[in-house]
Order: structure tokens, then C-alpha cells, then sequence
């Protein structure tokens, strides 16, 4: 969990970001693991925790309509912008006119400097403008930013490689039911297409 910069940039150079194929299929209810919990911030500073499920019991899921399913990109460094993007764009063409649906970019900074107070404020406030998003749609963009040490949650997901994209889809309960990595294949974005499909249907 503690690699260095060098060893991420070899493993990306052998494989691109490919780290493992997505699944073809929703992985079963009954074997599904939660995404653990996560605090953000959107760039006006407001605050949430991820996942948003039926069975948060905060303040958050009071405030926010639960979704059948939620997409979250996990990108840990600007490397995976790209791999992000070719799963994202498609996306939300899709599922443009789902309401019943949320999408979530999270942006996971570990830097100890970045997450101080007065930084963090300011950091959020250049991206305000950068992060506007002008679709008129049902299902909207969401960018959001994860401050402070990921360790224990990049362990609980296995994620070693942080210059990778990570796509999670999850399901009402905020349990993980299928997931991609790296730039996306005709095949996986079909995959995942169809599998938020029956995650609306259930």
C-alpha cells in the first residue's frame, strides 16, 4: 500500500492503466461489498459523505434523494484524467435523462499540505470555475474533493496503483455491484451501460 512514484509509473507503462478487466456482469447483491465511507467537499465548500445510500443515517441522506445507482470515478492523480473521461462522457450521454441516477468525480488529494485548512479553502475556490458544468439534463456531473490520508480506504478497495482511474458502480444500499479501472473498451463501457440498466430496473 506504500509503493513509491516509480513503481505505479512501471506498472502503468507495462499495462496503460489496465490494471484488471471491468466486470461483464453485476457481481450478486448477496457478495457485494460496501464502498467504504468518504468525505468530500464540492468546490463551494460544501460537504458530503459518499456513498449516498438508504441506509445513511445523517444529515447528508436527509438532504439527498436516494439514487438506484451512483457512479463514482476515483482519480488519485492528473495521469487518470484521460481513462476518466472515456468512461464519464459516454456515461452521462446515456443517462442524461435518469433521474433516479447520480454520477460523482471524486478527486482523492493525500498531499498533508494541500489539506490544510486555508489551502483547502483556496484550492476549492480556483476550481469552482473550472468545474462549471452547462448541461441542462436530468443526471449532472458532480465533482467532488477527498482531502487528508487514504491508506485505510485505498486498502479496503485494493487500489495500489495511484496513477490509474478507479469506476465503481454501486447500487441503493452503497454496495460495490460491478467495477472498471484505466481507459475504457468498447466491450467494458457496454457492460457497464447495461448493468446500470438493471441497477434502475431492480
Amino acid at each position: 500500500m506504500s509503493r513509491g512514484y516509480f513503481a505505479d509509473m512501471s506498472e502503468l507503462k507495462k499495462h496503460g492503466g489496465k490494471i484488471s478487466m471491468a466486470n461483464k456482469t453485476l457481481i450478486p447483491a448477496m457478495v457485494a461489498v460496501k464502498f467504504p465511507a468518504l468525505e468530500a467537499n464540492f468546490s463551494d465548500g460544501r460537504s458530503l459523505k459518499l456513498p449516498i445510500s438508504s441506509e445513511q443515517n445523517d444529515i447528508n441522506a436527509g438532504k439527498k434523494a436516494i439514487p438506484c445507482a451512483s457512479l463514482l470515478c476515483l482519480s488519485f492523480r492528473a495521469s487518470s484524467e484521460a481513462m476518466i473521461q472515456s468512461w464519464s462522457v459516454p456515461f452521462l450521454d446515456a443517462f442524461s435523462a435518469s433521474k433516479n441516477l447520480q454520477f460523482y468525480e471524486v478527486s482523492l488529494i493525500d498531499s498533508w499540505f494541500l489539506s490544510l485548512g486555508p489551502i483547502k479553502r483556496l484550492l476549492l475556490r480556483t476550481m469552482r470555475k473550472s468545474n462549471a458544468d452547462a448541461r441542462d439534463h436530468a443526471l449532472q456531473r458532480q465533482v467532488v474533493y477527498s482531502f487528508g490520508d487514504h491508506y485505510y480506504f485505498r486498502k479496503e478497495l485494493k487500489i495500489l496503483n495511484l496513477l490509474t482511474g478507479y469506476i465503481f458502480l454501486l447500487d441503493k444500499y452503497g454496495r460495490i455491484r460491478w467495477q472498471g479501472c484505466g481507459m475504457t473498451t468498447e466491450e467494458e463501457l457496454s457492460s457497464l451501460l447495461s448493468c446500470t440498466s438493471q441497477l434502475l430496473e431492480e
